[in-house]
């Protein structure tokens, strides 16, 4: 069982590398703005020599799983996987999980239930009295930034849509590819979806979006590792029915690291379906820059003067590719991107929907919200779904996926 991986991890066997630096607990973005949460290393390397397998305090929940203390460490501990681990255990151990916790980790029922009324089910998420009544009985704060439905989700687009039209190569020459949206892309954020198959497409590929679920990120974050691997197991087999050997693209930066570095690094999945589809997936802007790479990835024609702010999610700088929506968004003509450099937007997922971490996810992303008002108070750009809702909401900015700047610096739509 994964649960019994994160009390067993090899994770543990790299805390003894700890000499005690310091420098996950100054740079980590949560200890930096409550004393609720004592630092990376105060409740993972330090703790975990006294807990012999049993909890010793709750404070690990308030880690938000960012992953900063990993990728700052000079001695390789990995410190946020084993904070992950432990908070899973203690969760299993007490013996409760919250109703609020297994309700927003069933992301794909809710794009189910909400996008057939999906007018009433946005008129109640904007209603004040509706979100201080779901704050009090559920415990997601009512100024949280809560997804909006459409009544067209992603099938229901491929179902209707008219055939592929203009594009430079011929379609189809380039071989296809299967295309991976996550949960949000299926039915929340249908049009970054869109737009991704529709540049792809423009550039030759033939795309495959075969039916899929979720991957089981919500409910890993929230310690729920049972649930999260019976959907990733589930995920990757429809994956791979796909077509063999295919690669995977995915317009949503977190869900590809679902794939690539958590399920295995955290949960200890070991599964013949998951080593398969974790080395065929690519981020959808890793993927376009790579073709950059061979030059075969051709320069738009169509000029967008404008400066624009750009944000890299804590998922993607947990994936080590560096920042490729940076360089693919440079070829576009007049684009001017200003790289926040800030560790965090504070949302982690679903982290910053919960009514005791509300405040602390709003002062970890309040430098980034003010950036990018600076930068420019009309559009903003981010990988993934969740971090631009927050950034959408809290800042006030329109916050949009990189390939939607692509997608109209190739005369595909405007912005």
């Amino acid at each position: 069982m994964a649960i019994d991986h994160a009390g067993h991890s090899l994770a543990r066997a790299s805390l003894d590398n700890c000499i005690k630096c310091t420098i996950c607990e100054t740079m980590c973005p949560v200890a930096a703005v409550t004393d609720a949460f004592p630092g990376p290393k105060y409740v993972g390397p330090q703790a975990e020599r006294y807990r012999h397998g049993l909890s010793v305090d709750n404070s690990i929940d308030y880690c938000s799983s960012c992953g900063t203390c990993t990728r700052v460490c000079p001695q390789g501990v990995k410190v946020a996987e084993l904070n992950n681990q432990t908070r899973a255990v203690m969760r299993h151990q007490q013996g409760r999980i919250p109703m609020r916790d297994r309700i927003i980790t069933n992301t794909t029922l809710m794009g189910q239930v909400m996008t057939p009324i999906a007018p009433i089910a946005n008129a109640a998420l904007a209603n004040s009295a509706v979100r201080y009544a779901v704050e009090k009985t559920v415990g997601i704060h009512r100024d949280a930034p809560m997804p909006q439905a459409t009544t067209l989700s992603l099938r229901k687009w491929l179902a209707t849509r008219e055939p592929a039209g203009r594009t430079l190569e011929p379609p189809g020459s380039r071989g296809p590819l299967v295309f991976f949206h996550g949960c949000a892309g299926g039915y929340f954020e249908v049009q970054t979806s869109i737009r991704a198959i529709e540049v792809l497409e423009y550039l030759g590929y033939e795309v495959i979006v075969p039916k899929q679920g979720c991957c089981g990120l919500a409910a890993q974050s929230n310690g729920l590792y049972g649930q999260a691997t019976a959907s990733l197991l589930a995920l990757c087999e429809q994956l791979r029915n796909a077509g063999s050997g295919l690669t995977i693209v995915s317009s949503s930066g977190s869900c590809a690291g679902m794939l690539k570095h958590e399920a295995h690094e955290i949960m200890g999945v070991d599964a013949e379906e998951l080593r398969d589809v974790s080395v065929r997936t690519m981020e959808l802007s890793e993927f376009l820059r790579d073709l950059l790479d061979a030059d075969q990835l051709p320069t738009p024609t169509t000029r967008l003067e404008m400066e624009v702010a750009y944000h890299a999610p804590c998922q993607l700088k947990n994936q080590a590719m560096g920042l490729p929506a940076v360089d693919v968004m440079k070829v576009i003509p007049g684009l001017r991107v200003v790289e926040s450099g800030l560790a965090c937007c504070g949302i982690a997922g679903t982290y910053g929907l919960k009514k005791e971490k509300f405040e602390v996810a709003q002062a970890v992303g309040k430098p980034l919200f003010e950036m990018v008002n600076a930068v420019n108070p009309s559009l903003a750009v981010c990988d993934t779904e969740t971090c631009r809702w927050q950034i959408e909401q809290s800042s006030g900015v329109r916050t949009v996926h990189p390939i939607w700047m692509l997608h109209a610096a190739y005369g595909l739509s405007e912005l």
